[in-house]
């Protein structure tokens, strides 16, 4: 790196913050009003692309903090949003003086609309359910208007509990006549007592929900309101309110405590939108991304529904204690609604690291190399990173007769940018990786520098939607040099910016206000070295194969306010010259792709998944309600031979580890479990045609066979 850009821009930013704040005082010494100065103004300094402040900046506030606290437009009529109204075009000029009147007036009538709430759901849920008659409701909700008084608002509740409630009357239905377990109070002798005591679930569901509502307090609303404001830059700028920015360097740490999954607000709950290798979901196996978490148990404890709820307080209720139990009430990515209960633990980092296995193909023995992460230890590089991780796993493969190389960066979500640098050099000569672009600067170089090749053998890298930030330099660069052949996803996730975070604290010569956070903020743009940026289109594999995710967005593009793609001027470099007939391996492949019966399957499923999706009205008769189910369950059942697939490959793991394996029976199992999958795995099977298809036109082995002959 030729400079250190967080360090550059934090004594760029405190040496003018130090001037600016050190004297600027507020009315009732007010710490909101504060930290909204700070933060606009680290934004418009440090910001790679910093947003004007004006009328259309000032609307988007409005519309999406209304839609982040009240997202099921249950609480406010039409006529707040109208009294609201004024405020959509000064919310900008709000902000230039430090004003709050807009967050305040939205506060104070949220507080005595989530009062009139408590009315409503007790009034509505003393009345039965009718689960004979024929009606549905839209769970599109940005599409819905506002109610316009009280009797369309309770309406509007009636439905959603209704809605809420279907799922658990259609499990009560099924224990009828059937002896009540230790959890369950009464036995459930009719529709009617399923019908109740559904009603009554619900409604404790209500009461437990407002009442962890009721513990926030305004500054808790307050760090919503900020946030609004900081996620119109860009969907990775955030602030971290000084509790959440420790649990953020402890995550920074690479010490995970929960389920291990990212997620993701969604109007109809939490969604998945990256598994953590190790956690207690990867081992679980029974989520996956794209699924959504709807209500959240406590060890068999009556769950709360987190739809509507802010993302960070339904974080808090699936988070806990390692060995706790969760249980996650979840709308599967096929529309199913399943029960998942797990076990919370700190992720096995050992899971988080470069893993190799040899692949036998008859007479030929490959190997494969799965990254989960680009990990490093920042306080020591030395200790342990992913670049000298893989090159001891190449090294290895090598030693045991590797005849080509499939580097797996699926699910792959990034993380430091030198292992990046340092591991492309494993597979070329010299020369630029990633080009790396600042606010108001010049372009950055990142080299390889070192002349040595680890492995100039066949190399083939698989990526998919999950694929991102460092996945996609790596993909990038060896597809820029032809050096590799990239199967999979139509593109990578798309994310091509660089974040840092900077303490608040620092900004201030004196500060009486206490810790004030930190924000983190995007600060410089990705690149590759044919100058295309890798935001929001990621990387094009050269072999595009469909997955269950193909139709779904997932990525960048699917995130709120993108930064956008550009170019830059393409870096100096040479394209590997080590294949004979590279296009024609690509075109050898696509043709097997597209006669492989298992890939139109998964075509199939796609498509299925996309439709089942694009589903948002929902019908609330219990009999249409059960028919749509079966046929959902008779649908996903049939997708679910798509793990019947058999590649015919063998999967072996290399020697050092089988050593282990004599003291740690734990590890065999995790090896075990990782072959059986690759077994079933179309697209490492391909990776492995490839790789033969490479090592026939690879001038190496080309040169070698003709000094035998």
């Amino acid at each position: 790196m030729k400079r250190n850009l967080a360090y550059v821009l934090l004594l760029m930013l405190a040496a003018v913050a130090s001037c600016s704040f050190t004297n600027k005082t507020f009315e009732n010494d007010d710490k909101d009003k504060l930290l909204l100065d700070l933060i606009t103004y680290v934004l418009e300094k440090g910001h790679y692309e910093p947003k004007a402040l004006n009328d259309d900046f000032s609307v988007h506030v409005f519309e999406d903090f209304i839609d982040v606290i009240d997202p099921t437009k249950r609480y406010f009529i039409a006529s707040d949003i109208a009294e609201f109204e004024k405020y959509k075009y000064q919310i900008d000029d709000e902000i230039k003086n430090t004003d709050i009147t807009f967050f305040n007036i939205v506060y104070e009538r949220l507080m005595q609309r989530m009062d009139d709430a408590k009315v409503i759901y007790k009034e509505v849920l003393e009345t039965p359910f009718d689960y004979s008659e024929n009606e549905s409701i839209s769970i599109k909700y940005d599409e819905e208007p506002f109610a316009a008084n009280r009797k369309e608002l309770k309406e509007r509740w009636r439905k959603q509990l209704k809605y809420a409630t279907l799922g658990t009357y259609d499990s009560k239905i099924s224990k009828i006549g059937k002896e009540a377990v230790d959890n369950e109070k009464d036995q459930i002798k009719t529709p009617k007592d399923a019908e109740e005591q559904s009603r009554k679930s619900t409604e404790t569901t209500l009461d437990e929900f407002f009442d962890f509502v009721g513990d926030l307090e305004r500054k808790d609303w307050f760090v919503q309101y900020i946030n609004t404001i900081v996620d119109e830059f860009d969907p990775h700028t955030f602030y971290f309110a000084p509790e959440e920015k420790e649990k953020f360097d402890t995550s920074m740490s690479g010490k995970f405590e929960g389920i291990g999954a990212r997620l993701q607000k969604k109007s109809e709950g939490a969604k998945i939108v990256e598994i953590i290798s190790g956690g207690p979901v990867w081992r679980d196996q029974r989520l996956e991304v794209g699924d959504e978490i709807i209500k959240v148990g406590q060890n068999g404890e009556e769950p709360i529904n987190i739809v509507g709820m802010r993302l960070d307080d339904a974080i808090k209720l699936i988070k806990g204690a390692q060995g706790t139990v969760v249980d996650l009430t979840v709308r599967k990515v096929d529309g199913s609604l399943d029960v998942v209960s797990l076990t919370r633990d700190v992720v096995e980092l050992e899971e988080s690291y470069a893993k190799s296995a040899n692949i036998i193909k008859g007479e030929e023995k490959f190997g494969i190399i799965n990254l989960p992460k680009f990990y490093v230890d920042f306080n020591d590089y030395s200790e342990r990173n992913a670049a000298t991780d893989v090159a001891k796993e190449v090294e290895r493969l090598k030693e045991e007769g590797m005849e080509g190389l499939i580097l797996d960066l699926r699910d792959n979500g990034g993380g430091s940018l030198k292992t990046v640098v340092e591991m492309a050099g494993l597979f070329i000569k010299d020369g630029p990786i990633v080009q790396v672009q600042s606010k108001d600067k010049g372009k950055d170089v990142y080299d390889d520098k070192d002349v040595r090749i680890q492995w100039d053998g066949p190399l083939v890298i698989l990526v998919n939607e999950l694929s991102a930030s460092a996945s996609e330099i790596l993909a990038a660069a060896m597809q820029d040099y032809k050096r590799a052949i990239v199967i999979g996803s139509k593109q990578t996730f798309g994310k091509g910016t660089v974040q840092n975070v900077i303490p608040l604290n620092n900004m201030l010569r004196s500060n009486d206000h206490g810790d004030l956070g930190a924000i983190k903020i995007t600060t410089q743009k990705f690149y590759r070295i044919n100058g295309g940026s890798t935001q929001l289109e990621g990387v094009k594999s050269d072999i595009v194969v469909p997955d269950r995710y193909s139709y779904i967005d997932l990525g960048e593009r699917d995130q709120s306010n993108p930064l956008g793609w550009d170019k830059i001027t393409p870096a100096d470099y040479k394209p590997w010259d080590g294949y004979i007939n590279y296009e024609k391996t690509v075109a050898n492949s696509k043709k097997r792709m597209a006669a492989s019966q298992q890939i139109k399957l998964i075509e199939e499923n796609a498509k299925w998944l996309k439709a089942e999706q694009d589903e948002t009205e929902i019908s609330l008769n219990f009999e249409t309600y059960k028919e749509e189910k079966n046929k959902d369950k008779e649908q996903s059942n049939y997708f679910k031979t798509l793990t019947d697939y058999d590649s015919k490959l063998t999967f072996k793991s290399l020697g050092y580890e089988e050593q282990l394996f004599t003291k740690d029976s734990i590890l065999r199992e995790k090896r075990n479990r990782w072959h059986k999958n690759l077994a079933k795995d179309v697209y490492v099977e391909e990776a492995v045609n490839v790789l033969e298809d490479l090592k026939m036109n690879n001038i190496k082995q080309a040169k070698l066979a003709s000094v035998k002959n």
